[in-house]
């Protein structure tokens, strides 16, 4: 019989996830031109020297004591590198670079970290002294960086061109030719949400993840692509910004006071007689064909023009993963693992694909580009499933943001690592936040 493994064990390949999402981070910043870490891209966030020092604070902070039992060597650098932005209230934050520590400051406090952490990891015997399993927080580990490797690369995507190193193969080039869009019916049935406690013991889930449930969904139709930059281009010729009806108080409040008149991801070209897609390294003509990336309070706005709406997580669900014989799929395609015929994620990818570019990502209702190209905006409020219960090493995770003021997306974008394409996974903004590779669907009931 095989030896059983304690649950402090570290696998193999669970160190390389570590390994390549230690990569995926530094390959980002490396875009970055030296003397331009100090830049702010996104008004809302954070300088990007801050998330040089705050991926590898949070792995100590969270690894450290708990589980080997090492002392802080820069206290007051863990402090200052622990925690991001999320500014609800519309404050924007005003240090200046002159705040932040010099960069060899902050590259040597990671540097130390990473060294100190990656021969304790290596080295576990699954006798690590925490109350939590260490495979556990290294999945925490993992996939908090992974999530920032998409966070800063929309981040990054803001920040000038002549503040980058371009990469080669850096633009998908593809035709542009328009895609019809059509609405798929979904009959009445369950829609499972959530992860079971008492489930894989190898899974990893966040703890808004659980627990899990099912949901009755009432037959419902569904667009069977994304809305495109095409489609949402006609609603912006339509004047679809300037009527106030279509917009809800708050919404319309914020698109005026921010003087907010097209996505935030298009501009005019200098003679102002073509709209452009600003891509990660450079500007192109509108891709007619690809997703267009909104906030949730432009997307619902499209919608009420559309006289459509956008769907419920629940509904979202339904489309994707429910069969035609009353079953639920892991993923749209099926049961395989995600691959890169299936969809644009997992870091294939800087800029989105046309929405018809992976018939076999279909789900079996025939809905379409379901995974990567973009998050899906819903109309479902951020809020715990029944049976949640917060992370007690990092209660603030979800906690935090169940305040109504954060919305549920689901899929994912083409920089979304493919661990986090669980059906389970949810993700979450504020629904006047533009920077997001999130785009939308609409159904009617």
């Amino acid at each position: 019989m095989p030896a059983t493994l304690s649950p402090d064990a570290v696998r193999p390949e669970l160190l390389q996830r570590l390994r390549d999402a230690h990569r995926r981070t530094d390959e980002l910043f490396a875009i970055v031109k030296r003397d331009s870490l100090y830049e702010r891209p996104i008004p809302e966030r954070h300088r990007i020297v801050f998330y040089i020092g705050h991926l590898e604070a949070f792995d100590w902070n969270l690894l450290s004591e708990r589980s080997f039992g090492l002392r802080p060597f820069q206290p007051e650098l863990d402090r200052l590198f622990a925690f991001g932005i999320d500014p609800v209230g519309g404050g924007l934050p005003d240090d200046k670079p002159s705040d932040w520590p010099h960069l060899d400051k902050v590259y040597g406090y990671g540097s130390r970290i990473r060294q100190l952490l990656d021969d304790k990891i290596a080295n576990a015997n699954g006798e690590t002294q925490g109350e939590f399993p260490l495979p556990q927080l290294l999945n925490v580990a993992i996939e908090h960086r992974l999530m920032h490797a998409e966070t800063l690369a929309y981040m990054l995507h803001q920040l000038s061109f002549n503040h980058k190193i371009v990469p080669q193969a850096h633009f998908l080039d593809y035709s542009s030719e328009p895609v019809g869009q059509e609405m798929i019916g979904i009959p009445a049935g369950r829609a499972t949400l959530g992860l079971a406690r008492d489930g894989d013991e190898q899974a990893f889930g966040w703890d808004n993840e659980y627990e899990v449930c099912s949901v009755d969904v009432p037959p419902f139709a569904i667009d069977k692509f994304e809305v495109t930059n095409g489609q949402y281009l006609a609603f912006l010729r339509a004047g679809g910004y300037e009527i106030k009806s279509l917009w809800t108080d708050d919404d319309w409040q914020w698109k005026t006071a921010n003087e907010i008149s097209h996505p935030v991801f298009w501009k005019r070209n200098n003679n102002g007689d073509q709209w452009l897609y600003c891509g990660m390294f450079e500007e192109r003509p509108l891709p007619v064909n690809a997703p267009v990336y909104v906030s949730l309070a432009e997307a619902r706005t499209y919608a009420a023009w559309a006289g459509k709406e956008l769907p419920t997580e629940a509904e979202w669900h339904r489309a994707a993963y429910a069969d035609k014989n009353g079953g639920e799929r892991s993923y749209p395609w099926g049961d395989h693992v995600p691959g890169h015929e299936f969809g644009n994620f997992d870091f294939a990818h800087w800029n989105p694909t046309p929405v018809n570019a992976f018939p076999e990502g279909h789900s079996a209702f025939g809905v379409a580009d379901l995974m990567g190209n973009g998050w899906e905006w819903t109309s479902t409020k951020f809020a715990p499933l029944p049976g949640f219960k917060a992370f007690p090493f990092y209660p603030g995770y979800s906690a935090d943001f169940f305040d109504g003021k954060h919305f549920v997306m689901k899929g994912g974008s083409p920089r979304t690592a493919a661990c986090m394409l669980r059906r389970s996974f949810r993700n979450w903004f504020q629904p006047h936040y533009q920077y997001v590779y999130a785009g939308f669907r609409c159904v009617k009931r």
